[in-house]
């Protein structure tokens, strides 16, 4: 088993090494092309829709992968669920499920399809079949965005001064104003999952070091709980967006 220190060091080396072909990543990795995956499916979060991954997955592109970035309706978890479904179903071979934030709720639901060869958290939530999320969420620090959420006929969003400063730290305000114009709204039913995929299938993790809206300890512990390959991001909440390289990367090694 690789133990936590061993999981720092590898991830460091994901995170450093220049962006390659899948083919290079293959041969770097020792590994012939049998379980490799050449399809990407990225799952967005709460507050987001797929345009999220924008700078994602031109660089997944270019490294040769096919990338499908779901549009999930946010409406439930059921819903969602059944949106990454329909897209896995249309991919042509072995795929790698990338979720950030609520996303990972949705890939740990649906990751144990066929096709999945492996799954990949960035600044996700990582629960445990069954598991009350909130009940594990406060055992760690409220996260500063927390009070800026705004709920109304069961759905919550984020004010804009919570939106720019704890969601989107770290992004250029213009860019943030941006994403939050295009703001997704959440169901405030509680996403329950009945599935922890990450307990059969291997995981990546991606822990945003400077977040506000999940603990990045709770994210250590997640990714330690599923024994994930874990790299630090120096990062706010949408790493995706400030430190696309380091995503794409990460996402890379776990096609390979």
């Amino acid at each position: 088993m690789i133990n936590r220190r061993q999981f720092s060091a590898l991830g460091a080396a994901i995170t450093a090494a220049p962006l390659m072909s899948v083919a290079a990543a293959r041969a770097a990795t020792g590994k012939g092309t049998g379980a490799a995956a050449s399809n990407v499916v990225l799952v967005h979060g709460a507050y987001a829709d797929g345009s999220s991954w924008s700078k994602v997955v031109p660089l997944l592109q270019e490294a040769g992968l096919r990338v499908t970035s779901v549009q999930n309706p946010l409406t439930s978890l059921a819903d969602d669920a059944e949106a990454v479904r329909f897209a896995l179903s249309r991919q042509d071979g072995p795929t790698v499920l990338v979720a950030h934030s609520y996303g990972g709720a949705v890939i740990s639901e649906v990751g144990l399809a066929e096709n999945v060869t492996g799954l990949v958290y960035v600044a996700a939530r990582a629960p445990e079949a069954g598991e009350d999320y909130a009940a594990l969420s406060a055992s760690y620090p409220t996260p500063p965005v927390t009070s800026g959420v705004v709920s109304s006929e069961g759905f919550k969003w984020l004010s804009q001064d919570a939106f720019l400063s704890d969601f989107a730290n770290g992004v250029p305000r213009k860019e943030a104003l941006a994403l939050y114009a295009a703001q997704g709204l959440l169901s405030t039913a509680a996403p329950t999952t009945s599935t922890a995929a990450w307990r059969e299938k291997p995981s990546w993790y991606a822990v945003s070091r400077n977040d506000r809206t999940i603990d990045p300890g709770l994210q250590r512990f997640m990714a330690q709980r599923m024994k994930a390959t874990t790299v630090e991001v120096e990062a706010g909440h949408l790493s995706l967006i400030t430190h696309p390289r380091q995503i794409a990367r990460l996402i890379l090694a776990a096609t390979a």
